[in-house]
């Protein structure tokens, strides 16, 4: 998966799935416990973090498995519309999966953190726009591809 030059994906220098999914088990946890986060996600499926998961998998540049398997940038959006998501939701729900991240050891190198937070950031505002009663956000788009963006992995 890596580029013409050699560079690796955001999804491979993460650690591939496994580490995603260890990442989205461990922030889930947190979830399943905050005052803020809980209400918002009391009902949701047991695969939940799989799924997520898998969707950052495919952002990051691995396998199209949530486009395969859960229906791509369509079914997630699905999830989001209506839901009426507020700032203090969206920024609690990056401060708990950068607690995840460091917990479960993803890359700390300031540039793949710099690609991570920048995807997060972008998706969770647009999951809040979204959200929100009224919105008409567009239905159909591909999942979108997330890379390193101005500073490639630093090897020394």
């Amino acid at each position: 998966m890596a580029d013409d030059n050699g560079i690796p994906t955001l999804y491979e220098w993460a650690g591939g799935s496994a580490a995603l999914e260890k990442l989205c088990e461990a922030f889930y946890r947190q979830v399943r416990v905050d005052d803020v986060l809980a209400p918002v996600f009391a009902h949701m499926d047991a695969e939940h973090p799989r799924f997520v998961a898998m969707w950052l998998a495919e952002v990051f540049g691995g396998p199209a498995d949530y486009s395969q398997q859960r229906g791509g940038y369509p079914h997630m959006l699905g999830k989001h519309l209506g839901r009426a998501l507020t700032e203090q939701q969206r920024r609690r729900w990056l401060s708990l999966i950068m607690d995840a991240a460091d917990e479960v050891g993803l890359p700390d190198d300031p540039e793949f953190r710099a690609a991570f937070v920048g995807y997060l950031e972008w998706g969770t505002r647009l999951a809040v726009a979204n959200s929100q009663p009224g919105a008409a956000p567009v239905g159909q788009a591909p999942v979108p591809k997330w890379g390193w963006g101005v500073a490639p992995p630093y090897v020394p």
